[in-house]
């Protein structure tokens, strides 16, 4: 069993970056989403994931190693939306108004 909810370790990982940025969305999306509408959340979940794929899963250094770290944040915050949709909406039935 583990002791610890969120590690360092943890947060270095594909599955914990994708993890952390949809429990911080989904937690603060209505304020975001109140504010500046719906498709500013996506703009959001992705700020969130570069921000934290910057400071826990920089991949290497030098302009190389930035422009792997955005594509990286860019795939984390994907898998972050895709992953919500699945969980909360498995048959996909919304209905748009």
């Amino acid at each position: 069993m583990y002791n610890d909810f969120i590690t360092l370790e943890m947060l270095a990982t594909f599955a914990g970056l994708v993890t952390a940025v949809t429990l911080i969305v989904q937690f603060s999306k209505t304020i975001i989403k109140n504010r500046f509408g719906d498709a500013a959340v996506r703009l959001y979940t992705f700020i969130v994931a570069l921000i934290l794929t910057f400071v826990f899963a920089r991949s290497g250094l030098g302009i190389e190693g930035i422009l792997l770290t955005i594509i990286n944040a860019i795939i984390v915050s994907i898998a972050s939306m895709g992953g919500y949709e699945v969980i909360m909406d498995p048959k996909a039935e919304k209905q748009k108004m």
